[in-house]
């Protein structure tokens, strides 16, 4: 007899626990959800992210027009002059950073693969600094802005046309 009741024991504890692990894989693609931003894209610094309270960045108008999802500033061949647009998307991270006064920024700054490496780097630098320059003419403080460069070595296209160059072109802003 005691055996007969068993079984229906160790089948019931078989089902709580297949419940749990249902439970853990939901709780991990929350998890994963949370992470990804406004912009869709997750801590890769392509996306949004988020700030000190959690809030996703550029969640506030809830809109793809919204200038802080935004966080990629594109650029010219050889040139680290920000564009109109570039302009426009930068002061409203500054202004961000304005009301954040806690937050702090990483700029990136790319280039795409033709030249030497030195001169990607430099060239990287040099629009990582322009943006980091305006941020503080916008009134950031210097030591919540932090530039780095990466010239061709990090990639987002792989063609080798003008497409993948132009996407390879850019400063990304990262919280």
């Amino acid at each position: 007899m005691r055996k007969i009741l068993v079984w229906p024991v160790i089948a019931l504890i078989t089902l709580g626990l297949a419940g749990c692990a249902s439970d853990k894989k939901q709780s991990t693609a929350e998890i994963e959800d949370a992470s990804v931003g406004a912009g869709g894209v997750s801590a890769s610094g392509l996306g949004s992210g988020s700030d000190a309270s959690g809030q996703a960045i550029g969640s506030q108008a809830g809109t793809v027009d919204d200038p802080l999802s935004r966080r990629v500033i594109y650029f010219e061949y050889d040139s680290s002059v920000l564009t109109d647009e570039g302009r426009f998307i930068v002061e409203a991270h500054a202004a961000y950073l304005a009301n954040n006064p806690g937050m702090a920024v990483v700029l990136e700054g790319h280039a795409d693969e033709r030249g030497t490496r030195e001169y990607n780097l430099a060239l990287g630098e040099s629009r990582g600094a322009v943006i980091g320059e305006l941020f503080q003419g916008l009134g950031i403080d210097s030591s919540a802005i932090r530039v780095v460069s990466y010239g061709e070595e990090r990639s987002v296209a792989l063609g080798h046309d003008d497409n993948a160059w132009a996407m390879n072109r850019r400063v990304e802003i990262l919280y």
